[in-house]
C-alpha cells in the first residue's frame, strides 16, 4: 500500500522522539519506522536497563565498604534472576507506551526495516511511504569484530537479557560499555576479565580519572589486559577460548561468556542510502551544520546515524533531534554547536 507524508523518521529512540513529536504538533502528517520494538536503544537496550544493574551494584559496593564502619550485612548478594525481574519492570512496558503515544498523537508507526526506494520514498514490508522529508535516526550497533568466531561473542544488548551469569566473562575492548557491564558483573560474583587492543582503556575520557578507574577496578579484582588485540573466540562445549596477541606473544583466556565492548557504529548499512542519493562514512551519514545531509537536503540525520562531529551520548542525541525539528519547522537557521548548552541542563 503507498501513504503520503510531510515527514518519515527512521527510528524510535531519543533522536527520533523530538522530531516525530514536535512535526506532529505543528500540524504535519508524521510516520514512524523501527524494525526493533519500539523505544530506542536507551530505553530498551542501553541507558535506562544499565542504570538499574549500576545502582544495584553500587548498592552491593557500599555495603562492602561499609562493613568496618558498622554496617554487617553478609548476605548482601545479587540475585541475578531477580535482578533481571526488577529490571523488567522498567522495559517491559516501554514499547506498549510508545505505540499508545504515537497513537495518541495521530502519528502512524510503522514496524519493520526501512529502505529508501527513493529520494524521498521509503519501503517498509509491502508498505511504501513518500514524504517531503525523511529523518534518519536509526541509532548504531556493534561494531563488526572481523575475527573467526565472532558469532559466538555476545552483545551488550544480550548482556543485559542474560537469565543467569556465568561464572567468568571477558570483555572484548576497553570502553566505557565494557567497564560499566564488568564492574557490575564482578560485584554479582563473577569472575572479569577486560581484554583491550590500545594501551590506555577510555581514550576519549580524562587520563587522570581513567587512572583512577583502573586501579579501582583493579583493587575490584578484575583483570584487565591493555595491549591485547584478540584474534579469534573458539568453542569447546561451554566453554569460550579467547585468543589474542600481547606483545608479540599469543595468549588466550577461558569464559563462558564473551561480550562485545568494543564500540558501535551507526546501523545504516541496509537502509539502501545509494537509492536516495544520501552521502554516508563511518561515523554516519554526512550532514551540514543544519545536521542536512548534504547530498540530499530532503534528508536529515540526527544521533548515532549522524556523523555530526558531536559525541555519541544519549543526551547528544535528543539535542540533535530537537535541532533537526526546528529545522524542519522553521528552514534552516539552527545550528549545532560543538559544545551544546543545553547538556549542562
Amino acid at each position: 500500500m503507498r501513504k503520503r507524508f510531510d515527514l518519515i523518521v527512521i527510528g524510535t529512540g531519543e533522536a527520533a522522539s523530538p522530531v516525530a513529536d514536535e512535526c506532529r504538533s505543528a500540524g504535519w502528517d508524521v510516520a514512524i519506522v523501527d524494525s526493533r520494538p519500539f523505544g530506542g536503544t536507551c530505553a530498551l537496550r542501553g541507558c535506562d536497563p544499565k542504570k538499574v544493574l549500576v545502582g544495584v551494584a553500587e548498592l552491593r559496593d557500599w555495603i562492602s565498604r561499609m562493613s568496618t564502619r558498622g554496617v554487617h550485612a553478609k548476605d548482601a548478594l545479587i540475585d541475578w534472576g531477580d535482578l533481571m525481574r526488577f529490571k523488567r519492570t522498567f522495559t517491559d512496558q516501554v514499547p506498549e507506551n510508545r505505540a499508545r503515544d504515537f497513537a495518541k498523537a495521530g502519528i502512524a508507526a510503522f514496524h519493520g526495516r526501512a529502505r529508501f526506494a527513493d529520494r524521498t520514498s521509503i519501503e517498509v514490508g509491502e508498505d511504501r511511504l513518500d514524504a517531503r522529508y525523511v529523518v534518519i535516526a536509526s541509532g548504531a550497533m556493534p561494531r563488526r569484530l572481523g575475527i573467526p568466531g565472532e558469532q559466538y561473542v555476545t552483545t551488550s544488548e544480550h548482556f543485559l537479557e542474560l537469565e543467569k551469569l556465568p561464572e567468568r566473562v571477558v570483555f572484548v575492548g576497553g570502553g566505557y560499555v565494557s567497564f560499566e557491564f564488568a564492574h557490575v558483573a564482578a560485584r554479582a560474583g563473577a569472575e572479569v576479565t577486560i581484554l583491550h587492543r590500545g594501551e590506555r582503556p577510555l581514550e576519549g575520557f580524562d587520563p587522570d580519572l581513567v587512572r583512577q578507574l583502573v586501579a579501582r577496578t583493579k583493587r575490584l579484582g578484575i583483570r584487565l589486559e591493555v595491549g591485547a588485540e584478540v584474534a579469534a573466540v573458539e568453542k569447546s562445549g561451554d566453554t569460550l577460548t579467547v585468543r589474542c596477541s600481547k606483545a608479540s606473544k599469543q595468549e588466550s583466556c577461558a569464559a563462558a561468556l564473551v561480550v562485545h565492548g568494543a564500540g558501535r557504529v551507526p546501523e545504516i548499512d541496509d537502509l539502501n542510502l545509494a537509492d536516495a542519493g544520501v552521502q554516508a562514512e563511518e561515523l554516519g551519514v554526512r550532514v551540514n551544520e543544519y545536521l542536512q545531509s548534504v547530498s540530499n537536503p530532503a534528508v536529515y540525520a540526527a544521533g548515532d546515524a549522524a556523523a555530526s562531529g558531536l559525541p555519541k551520548l544519549t543526551p547528544v542525541a535528543a539535542y540533535e533531534g530537537r535541532i533537526v525539528a526546528s529545522n524542519l519547522l522553521k528552514s534552516n537557521h539552527r545550528k549545532i554547536e560543538p559544545i551544546p548548552v543545553t547538556l549542562a541542563s
